[in-house]
């Protein structure tokens, strides 16, 4: 089990970027892959981004692709998302989550482990 962290979050305008940080304030990010999934008030759960263990390997949803960016640094125990071209669409809380599990990482219930989120806003 690891406890999941997540930060920088923020008001940002239309076109403008954010950097979101997950770290683990217990245990180890380094053997997970790890996502970040986003929630908008009354919206369902949507997968956003990917990373596997060793950062070899990410996908990302259809409404983000080409403007985030996920990594990860296992040395400083941090998954990063880098965000740019902000839309008012991508207003919502943000969470990281970590898995084990080897495939279906899109879906939300393969993952065990979420930190307790982090808002993002875009003004228009």
């Amino acid at each position: 089990q690891v406890q999941l962290v997540e930060s920088g979050g923020g008001l940002v305008q239309a076109g403008g970027s954010l950097r979101l940080s997950c770290a683990a304030s217990e245990g180890t990010l380094s053997t997970y892959t790890i996502a970040w999934f986003r929630q908008a008030p009354g919206m369902e759960r949507e997968f956003a981004a990917v990373i596997n263990w060793n950062g070899t390997s990410t996908d990302y949803g259809d409404s983000v692709k080409g403007r985030f960016t996920i990594s990860r640094d296992n040395a400083k125990n941090t998954v990063a998302l880098q965000m740019n071209s902000l839309k008012p669409e991508d207003t919502a809380v943000y969470y990281c989550a970590a898995t084990r599990a080897n495939g279906r990482w899109a879906v939300s219930r393969v993952y065990a482990d979420w930190g307790q989120g982090t808002q993002v806003t875009v003004s228009s």
